[in-house]
């Protein structure tokens, strides 16, 4: 199977791998393409197989990524996807194969990508990037790790920001979020009736630029869910997993 890249020229008639159906999500799927449009012009590659399938590496120089790290001519790539039957076909490899070759040619030191301490979902397993030859060069709570692949050995080493604060100043949920991910987007009115019927105050912060992201109190800025100040969990959670989350810690209070 061969891959193909999305470019601004191709974007709107390609799909870009998020098989979402509901109403909720074809406004969501369109602002990620708008957003990737734009990103394109800083360096962005959105590379995938040729295949209406979940394959595919998302990747642009981490001084243009939206999130909060210090990676002076490092490759960042936000998101590295092999799902379903795809899986176990090497396309993983194959992929990051691509991104190394390309930051290559672009002179740059290395990549760099954020991973999680154990399995969570939205987060890629360590595993297989330290079998890749990544190593993890930075951490940041509660579960974050920094994975960085280098090959000129005199690069900087990667590392999280030191944030101005890693907390909301907001009573009840709050969600810090972009539209990189349309589900992160199609499911925060779900989200919001239902703390609502709880009477739980509810906001939400659109992260809008690359400089709103790298000062984001939340690391995996995508989707970040905060309850009374308190980060909780990077996860684009269900609606039926939030309600329950919302009935425990209601039953502490």
């Amino acid at each position: 199977m061969r891959f193909v890249q999305i470019t601004k020229s191709n974007i709107e008639t390609e799909h870009i791998c998020y098989a979402l159906g509901a109403k909720q999500y074809e406004s969501a799927v369109n602002e990620k393409k708008q957003w990737l449009t734009e990103r394109m012009e800083e360096g962005l590659v959105f590379y995938r197989l040729d295949e209406r399938a979940k394959v595919f590496i998302e990747y642009l120089p981490a001084e243009m990524a939206w999130i909060p790290i210090e990676a002076p001519n490092y490759m960042y790539f936000n998101c590295l996807w092999v799902s379903g039957r795809h899986k176990n076909n090497g396309y993983a490899k194959q992929l990051l194969k691509h991104c190394k070759e390309d930051a290559i040619n672009r002179g740059m030191d290395g990549i760099v990508h954020i991973v999680g301490k154990n399995k969570y979902p939205f987060l890629s397993d360590k595993r297989f990037f330290e079998h890749m030859g990544f190593e993890l060069v930075d951490q940041a709570e509660p579960y974050f790790q920094l994975a960085a692949l280098k090959w000129n050995k005199q690069a900087v080493v990667p590392s999280f920001k030191k944030q101005v604060k890693t907390y909301s100043d907001d009573e009840g949920i709050s969600i810090y979020y972009t539209v990189q991910c349309p589900y992160a987007v199609g499911v925060l009115e779900e989200l919001r009736k239902i703390a609502e019927n709880k009477s739980v105050p509810f906001k939400t912060f659109r992260i809008t630029t690359k400089e709103e992201a790298q000062n984001s109190p939340t690391i995996w800025t995508t989707f970040g869910l905060f309850y009374n100040g308190e980060f909780i969990t990077h996860e684009i959670i269900s609606p039926n997993k939030f309600d329950k989350l919302l009935t425990k810690r209601l039953a502490k209070e």
